[in-house]
């Protein structure tokens, strides 16, 4: 058996590489004899630069930027020559703030514009920008205003991964669909309602572009919006553009089993998640699917997995899922489960 194991990330307790050599481990014991390929994917969320690096052999880098609300952070950023990869999260994701300090009123993507920086420094021209996980909803307002960024970026190119297409406005865009999410209240919502229209005109006036409407404006607070009317930045399928970048169709070739997985799968894993790419990108190898929540499980059956098993058990609470040691032992019982009687 030639296996190939190309997982995302199980939010808050495993990183994709940490999920793919927990499965691989699990398997060895299990099966010594097969030969076994690690693939750790993301989609342009958590993870991204970790797995476009494990692909493309770059460099992880730091640097001190502000996160969310002005206070210095530590942010990793991958370059590869002249590609640098970021993913704005590490700038001004969620992660940083306690929960009690949510507040997409006043967070800010300023650390963003930090990041491109110091990557500028380092020699990068293309940016490959991972969209996801932000605190913020700014329209990108933080990061354009660092002084010096346009100037820095000029001739810059800029891909966006990104895995929803909300525009910057309107009943599907940022500050409805998203802004809720990182702690804002129905009143909150319209006050940024309001701010991101206002923006819109702005951007339009500065660049000639309107954002309002265009698909994947929206990610990442607005951040999307941003890039697309400053930078002329194309928004591209994050799974895709990472397959792409793993080699993922070669690595396929003439093998009997993939397997997948994330942190929690359901109706939005369809939506252009990890294990959806991947299912994709198959070649008609049966992809096995092992995340740690599953709901919406008639959906991802119809979607064509051979086989779906969730890591977490039921009895188990979300806290108690996510402690590191506890999603291990689960996860090698889950590939126990589904290879023990494999010859």
């Amino acid at each position: 058996m030639k296996i190939v194991l190309a997982p995302d990330s199980f939010k808050g307790c495993l990183s994709a590489a940490e999920v793919a050599a927990i499965m691989s481990s699990a398997l060895r014991e299990l099966h010594p004899e097969w030969e076994i390929v690690e693939l750790p994917l993301a989609d342009g969320g958590e993870g991204t630069v970790d797995a476009v690096m494990s692909a493309l052999g770059g460099k992880l880098l730091q640097a001190a930027v502000s996160d969310p609300l002005g206070r210095q952070v530590t942010a990793r950023y991958g370059l590869c020559g002249e590609l640098a990869v970021v993913e704005v999260a590490e700038a001004c994701g969620l992660r940083h703030l306690a929960p009690e300090e949510r507040n997409p009123l006043v967070a800010t993507t300023s650390g963003v514009g930090e990041l491109l920086l110091a990557a500028r420094s380092q020699g990068a021209s293309r940016f490959l920008i991972g969209l996801g996980g932000t605190a913020t909803c700014d329209g990108g307002v933080g990061m354009m205003g660092v002084p010096g960024l346009k100037k820095a970026l000029e001739g810059c190119s800029f891909e966006l991964l990104c895995d929803v297409d909300n525009p910057f406005v309107g009943p599907r865009g940022a500050a409805r669909i998203f802004a809720p999410q990182k702690g804002a209240s129905p009143a909150d919502v319209e006050i940024l309602e309001e701010r991101m229209a206002s923006l819109a005109q702005t951007m339009l006036a500065e660049t000639g572009k309107d954002v309002r409407d265009m698909p994947g404006a929206g990610a990442a607070g607005g951040l999307g919006g941003a890039f697309m009317a400053y930078f002329n930045a194309a928004s591209v399928s994050g799974i895709d553009r990472i397959l792409d970048l793993a080699g993922f169709d070669s690595v396929v070739q003439g093998v009997d089993l993939i397997v997948t997985g994330e942190g929690k799968s359901d109706s939005q894993t369809l939506g252009g998640k990890v294990p959806l790419g991947v299912l994709r990108r198959a070649h008609n190898v049966p992809v096995m699917l092992a995340s740690g929540r599953i709901e919406d499980l008639e959906a991802l059956q119809e979607a064509g997995f051979s086989q779906i098993i969730q890591v977490s058990p039921e009895n188990l609470s979300d806290e108690e899922a996510t402690q590191k040691i506890v999603a291990i032992a689960n996860l090698r019982q889950a590939i126990f489960t589904l290879f023990g009687g494999m010859e």
